[in-house]
């Protein structure tokens, strides 16, 4: 282990921070657990099930709790990201069984990263196309309600913000907070903010963005936040392209990183990295990477 390193898990383990990425299940949960350990990260995410199908899985328990066990034997902290079919905004009365595949999709989801000691399963915020956006936030607080319906696992729903590619829904703090504060059951409603989309959107806008954390925390977004996406964008500030880069090479950069993480609560959340992995095929070069930028904000 050379010393670049050595500082770097010193710095994870004295702040309790967790950085990783997104990993493959193909060999089941405990194993992109033991993948998760085997690389030095302390956070990752994975599929509950294929990622472009809303069929109900009937998962392997057994392996479910492996995940757990190897998770809270190293301090691994996973999420659950569901399947990309997943649209929050789907109506009930415009189209019943695409919205009841929805519903029962994510409830499997949940069962699943509850089942494997996971933080919760992160759904993006949702897509609407029709004339009158109110019925498409209508529709998401309805498919929330339904499935966190009867609800008392640990698991959280994780609402993901938006780069804007797809309409104009989930691109603010306000949207997210007021759609959360709508639910019936906030306390199992947490966020998870995407750099990237976050960046594209305009709702935060990199290093020299100084309103942002304020408003996060008197909104009353970052008491509810549980995860990050940790992404660089390819794309300027305000593109509304969700195109993600390698943390320091894409347009964020080292400095809109180094600003972002200065802020405590977000560097304690559980990072996760969704683009490519190293020439090593891990995302270790990465995660040192962003344990340099944190460390150098750490007094002497």
């Amino acid at each position: 282990m050379d010393a670049k390193y050595s500082t770097a898990l010193a710095v994870r383990m004295a702040d309790k921070i967790r950085i990783g990425g997104h990993l493959s299940i193909r060999g089941g949960y405990g194993k992109a657990a033991e993948e998760a350990r085997l690389h030095c990260a302390g956070a990752f995410q994975y599929f509950p099930k294929n990622p472009r199908s809303l069929a109900v899985k009937d998962y392997d328990k057994r392996d479910a709790f492996r995940c757990k066990e190897i998770s809270l034997k190293h301090g691994i902290v996973s999420v659950a990201h569901t399947p990309y079919p997943s649209n929050l905004a789907i109506g009930q009365e415009e189209n019943g069984g695409q919205y009841a595949a929805v519903v029962s999709s994510l409830r499997n989801d949940l069962e699943i990263a509850e089942s494997c000691g996971s933080v919760g399963i992160v759904v993006h915020f949702g897509t609407y196309k029709k004339r009158n956006p109110l019925q498409g936030y209508q529709n998401i607080i309805q498919c929330i309600n339904e499935v966190l319906s009867g609800w008392r696992g640990t698991a959280k729903l994780l609402i993901e913000n938006q780069a804007g590619d797809h309409g104009m829904m989930g691109m603010t703090l306000e949207e997210m907070v007021q759609i959360r504060d709508l639910c019936q059951a906030p306390d199992s409603i947490g966020f998870c903010l995407d750099s990237c989309h976050a960046f594209a959107s305009g709702m935060w806008r990199g290093e020299n963005d100084a309103d942002f954390i304020p408003r996060a925390e008197q909104l009353g977004y970052l008491a509810a936040l549980e995860v990050i996406h940790l992404n660089d964008s390819r794309y300027p500030v305000l593109s509304r392209k969700d195109r993600h880069a390698r943390v320091g090479q894409g347009f964020i950069g080292k400095a809109g990183f180094r600003s972002l993480l200065s802020h405590p609560v977000i560097r304690t959340k559980p990072m996760i990295m969704e683009s490519e992995s190293g020439e090593d095929g891990t995302y270790l070069e990465d995660i040192n990477r962003v344990f340099e930028w944190i460390e150098a904000e750490q007094p002497e």
